[in-house]
């Protein structure tokens, strides 16, 4: 088997190679993360691109589209409980892989766990950058930061986060759809970078973080289910349910 089929047959794997390779990286050379941030920092005026009107509103894009699909997901379990009898909008795995996804990576494992844990100031809060706190190492856990520190980038997390998105689209359009979600996910990235707000070793080791869980998840749910997760489990599920609902509301307006 070749390098790159054993690749596409193990993203799982791929993805722990990725956070391994970006720690063992930044923990070896530190000043990487210096050097890339001070690209955006000047002596007079800091992180100036932290001003810049068309980059914040470039970042509020990131929450904008999350919450839209957020609301189209819950959305289609409305749909299919109102109407129980056809099919849902939206493939019941589906809802579930994505919002499981979603929950447990940016939101528990980066905001909740890592963010609020590990005590890492943001590049703007460091004394290399005009801050009081000092440098701190990717994985060390301090005292420097109490909450919604800078490792790991949550924003980066939730940014790639959309491959997930694109990894249930028709085989047609995956592909590039998947590449367009990289590539977004590398801008917003780097517009938080360069507002000062995560160093790159934040962004890569999110990135890789969130892609394992996706990885893992996709799996569990999507390719090799267990007959209680299937799609038609669910959606027979979801069925009983609705019927049950729109019963309930029968029986009471008959009393």
């Amino acid at each position: 088997m070749s390098l790159v089929r054993f690749l596409r047959a193990n993203p799982i794997a791929v993805c722990l190679l990725l956070v391994a390779a970006a720690s063992a990286v930044f923990l070896v050379f530190p000043g990487i993360d210096l050097w890339f941030s001070n690209l955006f920092h000047r002596a007079k005026g800091g992180f100036w691109l932290r001003r810049n009107d068309a980059l914040g509103f470039f970042r509020m894009t990131n929450d904008v589209l999350i919450a839209a699909l957020v609301v189209g997901l819950i959305a289609s379990v409305v749909v299919k409980l109102v109407r129980p009898d056809s099919p849902s909008p939206v493939r019941p795995n589906i809802v579930v892989f994505l919002l499981s996804t979603l929950v447990l990576g940016p939101l528990v494992l980066v905001n909740v766990i890592l963010k609020n844990t590990w005590g890492r100031p943001r590049p703007v809060q460091v004394d290399a950058f005009g801050g009081d706190a000092p440098y701190v190492e990717v994985w060390r856990i301090t005292d420097w930061c109490a909450d919604n520190c800078s490792f790991v980038s949550g924003e980066a997390s939730s940014a790639i986060w959309l491959v997930a998105v694109a990894l249930v689209l028709p085989k047609s359009v995956r592909g590039a759809a998947t590449a367009a979600m990289i590539v977004y996910a590398l801008l917003l990235s780097l517009n938080r970078i360069a507002f000062g707000g995560h160093f790159l070793s934040d962004v890569l080791i999110s990135f890789g973080l969130t892609l394992f869980l996706v990885a893992v998840v996709h799996r569990a749910v999507i390719e090799q289910p267990p007959k209680w997760l299937s799609n038609e489990a669910l959606e027979g599920g979801l069925t009983r349910l609705g019927r049950a609902m729109r019963g309930e509301r029968n029986r009471a307006g008959t009393v």
